[in-house]
């Protein structure tokens, strides 16, 4: 295993490291020990300093069947790192940098990475392929030699791993790292759809459905813009608590709303006047982004899709709700530019946003199983899972 004394002789050579492995469908991830080969071309190898678990990695530890399924496989995608080393090419990043990996390419030279009105990316767009995007192979081995899956081009759960360069952001050193990690993926989500999609002004009105990690950083973006009323949807009745300490100022229980035999739309209907401003939808369920859109304000209100609906299910909407001005608009990664986002965002949290309420729980990577059933228990926001190096 490269150790701090040996990282200089492990440059351009593989190293055996720890990972956490997924062998089966929702079995208990395996620490076992990889084999990690050095950086191609375009690639960076990086020493993971802590990651934490999204809800994406659990839906797809959970499933068992589909062409996305493949196992064994390393999970993980919210992470924050050193580099350790990079192959040719690689020149916007170099040993020691503090970089943040992310699932979303931006290779900064295709048409749509070049556009203001997208994030996606042309030229690397296959988020859930399970290789490296250039040559189509796996940078990791277990003990017997054999190939070990990548995922989202990150594959956090290891204490080291490679990523092409069109998925490496560097920050700067001053952001603690187990912040920064929270950059990667939900945080900055929430956060990016309420500043560059919706683009909530002072006084608004916000509906959120769906008070996990992605729908509190909604309401953190929406109470810096000045939002005026903040509600959260969620079964969940403790997330109202948690919430007002994200911005939360009204909570929905959907629970409630059966009694009184009503709707959640009619509900936020009567609490805003007519509907809200901006909705979005955090869960990734049609229905539910069908009861955003059945709450948003008639003329001008707007329906942001977070959400990833991994069912596949259709969304029924009104024709004459569109007709007459309402908008619904999905929202990848929260319309954030990686290399240009990431970074403002970052120093935006050392200047006015906290997202220190994030971090519920702290677990090393031999204890990665806990973070699991924290978050299956609905009692985890993120959970740091700090490596041993």
């Amino acid at each position: 295993m490269a150790s701090r004394s040996n990282i200089k002789e492990s440059i351009g050579k593989p190293i055996r490291c720890k990972a956490a492995i997924c062998r089966k469908a929702g079995e208990p991830l395996i620490i076992e020990e990889v084999e990690l080969d050095p950086p191609k071309a375009w690639e960076v190898r990086i020493k993971i300093l802590c990651t934490t678990l999204c809800h994406s990695d659990v839906s797809m530890w959970k499933m068992d069947s589909g062409p996305l399924v493949k196992f064994p496989r390393i999970f993980g995608h919210e992470a924050v790192g050193v580099v350790e080393s990079v192959g040719e090419h690689v020149e916007e990043v170099k040993e020691g940098d503090l970089v943040v990996p992310v699932f979303l390419a931006n290779c900064g030279e295709c048409s749509d990475c070049k556009s203001p009105k997208s994030n996606q990316c042309t030229k690397f767009g296959n988020v859930y392929t399970d290789k490296m995007p250039r040559d189509g192979t796996s940078r990791f081995r277990d003990m017997k030699g054999e190939v070990v899956h990548h995922y989202l081009h990150v594959s956090s759960f290891s204490e080291y791993t490679v990523v092409d360069v069109t998925h490496v952001v560097k920050i700067t050193h001053d952001l603690p790292v187990d912040k920064a990690c929270l950059l990667s993926c939900g945080v900055s989500t929430g956060i990016g759809a309420v500043w560059k999609v919706a683009d909530v002004e002072e006084g608004s009105t916000v509906a959120i459905f769906g008070l996990g990690t992605v729908g509190m950083a909604v309401a953190v973006a929406a109470k810096q813009r000045g939002a005026s009323k903040i509600i959260g949807i969620d079964l969940n009745p403790e997330k109202f608590e948690i919430g007002k300490r994200f911005g939360i100022t009204d909570f929905v229980n959907p629970s409630d709303c059966k009694e009184k035999e009503k709707s959640v739309s009619e509900v936020i209907k009567e609490m805003t006047d007519g509907g809200a401003g901006y909705c979005f939808e955090c869960i990734g369920l049609a229905s539910l982004m069908a009861d955003a859109f059945n709450s948003s304000r008639d003329g001008w209100g707007k329906t942001i899709i977070l959400g990833v609906d991994m069912h596949g299910s259709p969304l029924s909407l009104s024709p004459y709700a569109l007709l007459r001005g309402k908008t619904v608009t999905g929202s990848f990664f929260g319309g954030i530019k990686p290399k240009i986002d990431v970074p403002f965002l970052a120093k935006t949290y050392l200047d006015k946003l906290n997202i220190d309420d994030f971090i519920s729980h702290e677990v090393g990577l031999e204890d990665i199983n806990k973070a699991f059933d924290y978050l299956l228990e609905g009692k985890s926001l993120r959970c740091i899972i700090r490596m041993n190096h």
